[in-house]
């Protein structure tokens, strides 16, 4: 994928990733870590979509960002991660934890109606994104045969998981849906920023600071604009859950990821995230009893498979 999984936007440093030498083939151990962060980002609609029944969406968006932030700042001076020195990464900064939050709000409230599985489906269009951005904004990032026909797979692939909608019961599941993609489009903007301005050559860390801290405050604002009521309903679940997210999802896996990153070729990892959709839809039915017909496996082939070819482009 063009931008890391859900790891939603972070991307490595371009002056601080050295890749071995064997970086094309991916070791046992390595093969096995990728495969258990693919595990857990698909777990994690599924933690955010039972955490909504405790705690309101978006302020438990919040919260997370505000954890895994402050974490992140034990992380960075514990390391002595050079991350508060002038690199003119300030403003593209901002937008970029602004675009982090905005979507984390939407997919956080529109699992309020749509099922998780459709939800880890629907977020994981993020790269085909990507590839469209990448191709008007990002130099020497064109479009190219393998990628149109991934896309064009990823294209089918929404149609049909759209489709499967048509007449649906719940009036406000298509826009549950909805809100899922738009926190893909949101996700895929974030890499474009990250691909273009002085973030590229910032410490990953730092990135992920800006995302975080800029996010945490940005959707606790939000939360307070729409009058939620917070956390109404805590139980050790739920407590449970939204440390999950933040101590395992938002913090750990993601500084997994990062040297993941600096050892094996970036290409090879992302080759491996259509599981993260494949986990997803696996969790929400064996964990919430979600129902996974048909439509939606079709709809899931498609774009996991367009994942791969416009990877692998």
């Amino acid at each position: 994928m063009n931008s890391s999984p859900r790891l939603p936007g972070a991307a490595p440093s371009a002056s601080r990733t050295t890749v071995s030498r064997d970086a094309g083939a991916l070791p046992p151990q390595a093969v096995m870590l990728q495969v258990l962060l693919c595990a857990i980002w698909g777990l994690g609609q599924v933690a955010m979509k039972v955490g909504n029944e405790g705690i309101s969406p978006v302020w438990q968006a919040a919260l997370r960002s505000a954890g895994a932030a402050l974490l992140l700042l034990g992380w960075i001076g514990w390391r002595r991660i050079p991350v508060w020195r002038s690199d003119g990464t300030l403003a593209p900064g901002i937008l970029a934890g602004t675009l982090f939050g905005l979507e984390f709000a939407l997919l956080y409230s529109g699992l309020l109606w749509t099922n998780a599985s459709r939800a880890a489906v629907l977020l994981y269009t993020s790269p085909f994104f990507v590839a469209l951005g990448a191709h008007w904004f990002v130099p020497g990032d064109r479009l190219n045969r393998r990628k149109l026909v991934g896309l064009a797979a990823a294209f089918a692939g929404v149609v049909i998981a759209f489709g499967e909608r048509a007449g649906a019961p719940q009036p406000n599941a298509l826009l549950g849906d909805l809100m899922c993609l738009g926190a893909a489009v949101l996700w895929a903007a974030t890499t474009i920023v990250l691909k273009t301005t002085p973030l590229r050559s910032a410490p990953p860390e730092k990135n992920l600071l800006y995302q975080l801290g800029v996010s945490a405050l940005v959707m606790a604002a939000l939360s307070a604009l729409l009058g939620e009521p917070g956390v109404f309903a805590p139980s050790a679940l739920i407590w449970g859950l939204l440390v999950f997210q933040t101590v395992v999802v938002a913090l750990a896996s993601y500084l997994a990821w990062f040297w993941m990153v600096s050892r094996y070729r970036a290409t090879t990892l992302h080759a491996f995230t259509f599981l993260t959709p494949l986990f997803g839809v696996f969790f929400g039915a064996a964990l919430l009893g979600e129902p996974v017909g048909a439509t939606l496996v079709a709809a899931l082939a498609l774009i996991a498979g367009g994942i791969v070819l416009v990877n692998r482009a």
